[in-house]
């Protein structure tokens, strides 16, 4: 065990050089035999503290001595572990349906892709920071955060429903925090791991993150679909096939409690099995959510004692909402990871016990599915396509406007192009098509509404890191 030993410089200790002239011989002497003296001492003394550290101190007890030395004389300024990623996310949309006086969107698309018109967007400017945990089954922990700012923070931030969006509804000075949790791994059986705080929904196929989706617009079952939650979500990996997740949460969208009647306490249970096949290249993920009472904005922006989309809530009813989401995705392997084929299906129902409100339903269903393909041509290009149905039975028109029903069906295909020219850089180029029942609203009432079809165009540049 190597040792550290403090040495001492002779010329300090005693002073300065001494010059003794011949005349002073006598003085010579005497300076000599008090320098034999004091080196003497000095070496008696070294050999007693090396005696003693021997004989007193073993390996152990010198090394923790060195890490205390280190500690102390040592600042870390960078936390071993912790890295920053994140992504800058920016592209033009051109919306063709839209009205020159921003009266007119697309019902079932996102905020800032339903803006009148044509539209240079700041989409994301997107921060993670976090400290993952390892591999190893043991006592650990870390956290992670994750921040987004501009144009998707803005409607993020509070989901509404995509009803008079227009020009003036874009901000991209917002700032959204998508999640903040600690994880934990407890050492039972395989690794049991927790998150605790403010974590993204475990339902969908797609996520928030537009450059990790296959396209770059959000499709219409993301829209059904909660975002985040907050509370506790545990996971466990049984074997190489199989894992699960379980968790209790405030409910969706929110950091309070579930939106509940009578300003009651409610909660959601989630639960999750997903299934990995032994090769690999394929993956089934069973997902569910269970509120005890309305929700608050799971499907289309429904807010509390709102009566703009599917799922009617209000604060003097009680009832319960119940989520089921299956996605899966394949790769062929004769296509050598060059091909990928993935499907997304959703069932929703949420009941109210409140006869008493005219636009309070006595219950809702809402349902859909849809599929995705993509051909990775090259290292540099790849072609992806997505088609989906939304429909609802007792559901209000998403228009904002009568209180009357229909039932909701909604169709989209949308095709996207990327380009993967530079290291990091993707470039994307995007067209959709949108119809069904009240796909295009042309004003605030439920008179202005067509089938559609309605347009989309845009491109997107996305630098990642």
């Amino acid at each position: 065990m190597a040792r550290y030993i403090t040495l001492f410089k002779f010329s300090e200790y005693f002073g300065s050089t001494i010059t003794v002239p011949c005349e002073h011989k006598q003085t010579q002497t005497k300076e000599k035999t008090k320098m034999i003296k004091r080196i003497t001492s000095v070496l008696a003394a070294l050999v007693a503290v090396a005696s003693l550290s021997l004989a007193d101190s073993g390996p152990d007890a010198s090394a923790k001595d060195t890490k205390k030395m280190v500690q102390n004389n040592f600042v870390e300024t960078a936390q071993k572990g912790v890295k920053l990623s994140g992504y800058v996310d920016a592209g033009y949309s051109y919306n063709f349906t839209g009205a020159a006086n921003g009266t007119s969107d697309v019902t079932g698309r996102f905020g800032s892709d339903t803006a009148a018109k044509g539209d240079f967007n700041l989409y994301a400017v997107k921060l993670a920071l976090e400290k993952a945990l390892t591999s190893e089954n043991k006592a650990q922990a870390g956290f992670r955060a994750d921040v987004m700012i501009g144009e998707d923070a803005n409607y993020l931030i509070n989901r509404s429903a995509t009803n008079n969006i227009n020009n003036n509804n874009q901000n991209s000075n917002a700032l959204f925090l998508e999640q903040a949790y600690v994880s934990i791994r407890a050492p039972v059986g395989n690794g049991w791991d927790f998150k605790v705080g403010k974590f993204v929904s475990i339902l969908g196929y797609e996520v928030i993150e537009r450059p990790a989706n296959m396209n770059t617009t959000y499709g219409l079952l993301w829209q059904q679909m909660p975002l985040y939650y907050t509370g506790v979500l545990s996971s466990y990996k049984f074997d190489d096939y199989l894992d699960g997740k379980l968790g209790v949460v405030n409910g969706s969208q929110t950091d309070n409690n579930t939106t509940t009647s009578n300003g009651g306490d409610g909660c959601a249970v989630l639960a999750a099995l997903n299934v990995t096949a032994p090769g690999g290249n394929a993956n089934w993920s069973n997902n569910f959510q269970y509120s005890s009472n309305n929700d608050n904005n799971t499907s289309q922006g429904a807010t509390a004692s709102s009566t703009s989309s599917g799922v009617e809530n209000n604060s003097s009813g009680t009832g319960y909402s119940f989520i089921y989401n299956s996605w899966g995705n394949w790769a062929p392997k004769f296509a050598n990871d060059k091909l990928l084929f993935a499907f997304n299906a959703l069932l929703g129902t949420a009941s109210t016990n409140n006869g008493s409100n005219a636009n309070q339903q006595p219950g809702t269903t809402w349902f859909g599915a849809g599929a995705y393909a993509k051909y990775q041509f090259n290292d540099w290009f790849s072609l992806a396509s997505r088609g989906e149905y939304l429909g609802g039975n007792n559901s209000q028109k998403l228009t904002g406007g009568a209180n009357g029903n229909t039932d909701l069906s909604l169709w989209e295909y949308t095709i996207t192009a990327g380009f993967n020219v530079i290291d990091n850089l993707l470039i994307r180029a995007e067209y959709r098509l949108d119809w069904g029942n009240g796909a295009v609203n042309n004003g605030t009432t439920s008179t202005n509404t067509s089938s559609g079809p309605a347009h989309y165009a845009g491109a997107e540049v996305v630098y990642s890191f």
